[in-house]
């Protein structure tokens, strides 16, 4: 199957990383094609920045779709143009935030977000409040990183270690998600430095919650419903009216 990425975002500086690291959590027999946005944001950490994601993310859903994917994922934790692009396409449409926080709440009773900026945390509170999880989210916590700069493995590791400690200690989560794409090869990591502190929960790697579920649902042969998601009247690739 092909599953198109989308990077929501208008440069191509996250493409080939990103490329890399969602089709090391795929099947072999699944094929990653990767996009990017022709107009939008620089990174997304506000809600005016998630907004303008929308047209140009309902655009590239469309074209996956007519281009034979079988699933488009969005490749930002806030999910931004999830929500539209169900409506859009019959193909599944997955958001990593949502992904994550659902496989979280199947995997401890309370889950912590750690997230780039406190700024993004409004973002993020309305992703749990959709996925139906918000009772179960202990806290969301920020490593005080911009989106642009958490390629750097050593400063992000450390604050996200850090955050995780903080998160588990003092807001009772049995469960840390990593609230960034970016955020990325990471997870395993500190879930072993964690487990070798004597502190063993699960590591949500946003990147696989999002591939695993996007073929999960491809294989069953499922799509959103629409009850749910309504097909527009008068959407077409060439336009963002809806």
């Amino acid at each position: 199957m092909n599953i198109r990425v989308v990077v929501p975002v208008a440069h191509k500086r996250f493409n080939q990383v990103a490329k890399d690291e969602f089709a090391a959590w795929s099947a072999d027999t699944t094929e990653v094609s990767i996009v990017n946005l022709d107009e939008g944001p620089e990174s997304i950490e506000s809600e005016c920045e998630d907004a303008l994601v929308v047209p140009d993310f309902l655009r590239k859903a469309k074209e996956a779709e007519i281009a034979g994917c079988k699933a488009i994922i969005c490749d930002c934790f806030a999910d931004p143009g999830v929500r539209g692009g169900r409506e859009v396409v019959d193909i599944p449409v997955i958001g990593p935030g949502e992904a994550s926080m659902l496989l979280a709440a199947s995997l401890g009773q309370r889950f912590s977000v750690v997230t780039v900026l406190r700024q993004v945390f409004p973002l993020l509170e309305a992703v749990a409040w959709r996925a139906g999880v918000d009772r179960k989210l202990a806290s969301l916590r920020s490593v005080d990183i911009p989106v642009l700069e958490v390629g750097d493995k050593t400063r992000t590791s450390s604050a996200l270690h850090e955050q995780a400690v903080r998160a588990i200690n003092e807001d009772g989560a049995h469960v840390v998600v990593l609230g960034c794409t970016g955020m990325m090869g990471v997870a395993r990591q500190l879930h072993e430095r964690l487990a070798f502190e004597g502190v063993d929960v699960p590591v949500v790697d946003p990147v696989a919650a999002a591939m695993k579920l996007a073929e999960t649902t491809v294989a069953l042969g499922l799509r959103q419903s629409r009850l749910t998601y309504h097909k527009p009247k008068t959407y077409t690739a060439a336009s963002t009216a809806v």
